[in-house]
């Protein structure tokens, strides 16, 4: 390759600030290489360096008995009993999904995977937070059949399953939609592996696929905005084959049985350039790299693009020399590739050598514990007031079928259809049966519960509410199925820090999450920053995406037979646990049937959260709880009705309190409150009432419609047409036989 003259433009183009680039040419003490200067720019770039966020991250809790090992490695690792860990943690791949969907969504799964059997994890599950522009978007349908088929693609050939997750659809996301992948694996406690290198002299040792030129500034190109030339990015996203990343998680699984493996990385964001100084510094020694026995799948590569390629289904290993032969013959059974590609030192340097030249040579302290960390600016955030409850323009029946129609409140079962989320067989509850996932821990009576989730326009109106709200909701889902919540992992999306209002956001956000996260016992082991998700016009205006903070949550049962879903049973009672005072601010009801984004969200209350959430779990543990289902989007009605279609069974209602609309009462999306189906309604009444939890009865279970006694009848059978009607349409297949009701068809 050509190499461009080394100077201010070019450490531009390639993201460093003009101070950043000063404070390199003063630790190098002289003009850097092409090679060192994009070492440095994807090593301080945010996507790496965190360089923005790592000051508030800090606050965050991340300690409990059960936390094994916390944010700062590949994954987060806590205690599930019998010996056994949970090994997890969510990523973006924000950015490349916009510009290819189907291998920026891919390449997202692939990589967190490859973070959770890094640390010596079998992968049990994979899960994802969408978030996609406005239906009406042009680039929406392309982004949204892309997304799910690169993730439904390489989980399925992984032989993973994908088990659950959400999707919204907002404007905000328009040209920058927001994929976040998550994973969980199972280890064995004693077998957990790090990634700081250990043992000067020890190879260096890279495993895997080839590299390629494909990827190259990956990590640059995730810490910038977007505009009208992005879509023409395509060489900075990588291109997967989960047919090779099965060979490497099979060939890494049996090479960790033995005790070959010192540390191990995985080549993610900055490929080979991340992994060599993550292990190096984590370790204390240097590293020296010989880039003329990296696996090429191009010829006549340069350092530059070797050490800053994020082709995808590589590892870099420090090995026991005595065991290197040992570790060839596993990967070369497997059909992969094994090259000592260098030694670790006692320099504190990064070396690298290409063609018997020095290609680099840096400290390796400036670029990882001393990159740059900045103290962002922030406003006072203006924060939306309390919402003036409106009247109803269409009635409960009408605005019902409305939300189950809408891009926000339709069936998910055209996206997680084209996901195998059985195989392996240890999946117990799949997308849609369940407020969480829950699967079977093989060889056990144990399963985990996993969720993810997030209400971005809570976090526009007040992002402490947002942040804090994320983790509530997650914590409720898990409980919901009468799994003991254990620890959570966060992806924070937001868009430009420079801003001081956007990082107001980001700073709010935390604090709700960390908040929260104390008030639950639910700690942070593992997460992932991705910031400047905005998009700038031609005209010059800037579109900030809603806030984002995506929190991924994991419980354990102990006894997976005392799970429940939230089907609904053929008989029994209804019971709301938790109190309604009608918060209609920033609900679905208010933008469906409104088209208004006004108004405070509903607030939040840690004690009543706790409080309520510790009692449903112990209900479901007894045995009282026969279905269960938190209260979120769409309010009461809305999660009456899903448990409805969910067990084809309707249910007759008692009207709503004295002093609330009724469309106030099922319509409002108070927090910590969940419907219980039992038929045991007396005991869990006592029990309540021992307890100072507020429930109150709702209704019988039986029939065949929804009713509300003098309100509203409505069959399950029209709600479930409804309810699928959306994303077919939207993608061109065949319409359900219902038609989708309108509000400018209501008179």
């Amino acid at each position: 390759m050509t190499a461009a003259p080394v100077d201010i433009e070019l450490a531009r183009s390639f993201g460093l600030k003009d101070d950043e680039y000063e404070t390199v040419l003063n630790i190098m003490g002289r003009t850097p290489s092409l090679t060192e200067l994009g070492i440095f720019s994807v090593m301080w770039s945010e996507h790496c360096s965190y360089k923005s966020s790592r000051l508030h991250l800090k606050t965050l809790p991340t300690k409990a008995p059960w936390v094994i090992h916390g944010p700062g490695e590949n994954a987060g690792v806590i205690d599930i009993g019998e010996g056994l860990a949970a090994v997890f943690k969510m990523e973006s791949h924000n950015h490349p999904s916009f510009i290819e969907p189907y291998q920026g969504a891919a390449t997202g799964v692939g990589g967190i995977l490859r973070d959770v059997f890094t640390m010596g994890a079998r992968p049990i599950a994979n899960l994802n937070a969408l978030r996609f522009g406005d239906a009406s978007h042009k680039d929406t349908k392309r982004v949204v059949d892309g997304v799910v088929r690169g993730i439904g693609g390489y989980g399925n050939c992984m032989g993973v399953p994908t088990v659950g997750g959400e999707v919204n659809f907002h404007s905000s996301y328009n040209c920058n939609p927001l994929v976040n992948a998550m994973t969980v694996g199972i280890a064995r406690q004693d077998r957990i592996f790090l990634s700081a290198a250990a043992g000067v002299g020890n190879p260096v040792v890279y495993v895997g696929s080839k590299t390629g030129r494909d990827g190259i500034h990956g990590a640059t190109m995730s810490s910038a905005e977007f505009d009208s030339e992005s879509s023409s990015k395509r060489p900075t996203v990588q291109v997967g084959d989960p047919f090779t990343e099965k060979l490497l998680l099979e060939a890494c699984l049996e090479l960790m049985a033995t005790d070959a493996v010192i540390s191990i990385q995985d080549m993610g964001a900055a490929g080979l350039t991340s992994s060599a100084v993550e292990m190096a510094s984590k370790g204390g020694v240097g590293i020296d790299l010989e880039l003329d026995h990296v696996p090429q799948r191009e010829p006549n590569m340069h350092a530059y693009e070797m050490m800053l390629s994020e082709s995808q289904e590589r590892m870099l290993m420090v090995l026991r020399p005595d065991r290197t032969e040992e570790a060839r013959r596993i990967f070369e059974k497997w059909e992969l590739d094994f090259a000592i590609v260098g030694k670790l030192t006692d320099s504190g340097r990064i070396i690298v050598r290409h063609n018997g030249k020095v290609e680099a040579d840096i400290p390796l302290g400036p670029l990882a514990d001393e990159a740059p960390i900045y103290d962002r600016p922030t406003v006072v955030y203006e924060r939306q007031p309390a919402l003036v409850a409106p009247a109803d323009p269409c009635g409960i029946e009408a605005g019902l079928c409305r939300l189950l129609a809408g891009a926000n409140g339709a069936s998910r079962a055209w996206i997680w259809n084209q996901y195998d989320s059985g195989v392996g067989g240890q999946t117990v509850q799949r997308p849609g049966g369940a407020d969480a996932a829950i699967v079977r821990v093989e060889g056990t009576d144990r399963a985990l519960a996993m969720t993810t989730d997030c209400t971005p326009r809570y976090g526009q109106a007040d992002p402490y509410v947002g942040g804090a709200q994320a983790v509530l909701e997650v914590w409720r889902n898990l409980t919901a199925t009468g799994a003991t919540p254990l620890a959570m992992t966060d992806n924070l999306n937001f868009a430009s820090p420079e801003n001081p209002r956007i990082m107001a956001q980001f700073v709010e956000a935390v604090k709700g999450i960390g908040d929260a996260g104390r008030a639950l016992d639910f700690p942070v082991v593992s997460g992932n920053v991705s910031l400047y998700n905005e998009t700038r016009g031609d005209d010059g205006s800037v579109t900030a995406i809603q806030p984002a903070p995506v929190i991924g949550g994991v419980g354990v049962l102990d006894d997976v037979r005392k799970a429940v879903g939230l089907a609904m049973p053929q008989d029994g009672e209804l019971l709301l646990v938790g109190e309604t005072r009608g918060e209609l601010g920033q609900s679905i009801w208010l933008k469906e049937i409104l088209g208004r984004e006004e108004g405070a969200p509903p607030a939040v209350d840690f004690t009543a959260e706790r409080r309520n959430g510790d009692f449903v779990r112990e209900q479901i543990q007894k045995g009282l709880v026969e279905a269960c289902h938190d209260v979120s989007d769409g309010g009461l009605i809305v999660a009456l009705a899903e448990m409805a279609m969910a067990g084809d069974r309707g249910c007759i209602l008692e009207k709503g309190p004295a002093g609330l609309a009724e469309h106030v009462y099922w319509f409002a999306e108070d927090q910590a409150r969940y419907v219980l189906a039992t038929k045991q309604a007396d005991a869990v009444l006592e029990a309540a009432q021992a307890a100072g939890v507020p429930v109150s009865r709702l209704g019988r279970i039986g029939g065949d419609v929804l009713k509300l006694d003098g309100v509203m009848t409505v069959s399950v059978e029209h709600l479930r047409k409804q309810h699928a009607s959306f994303f077919p349409r939207f993608m061109g297949q065949k319409e359900e036989d219902a038609p989708v009701v309108h509000l400018d068809e209501i008179s």
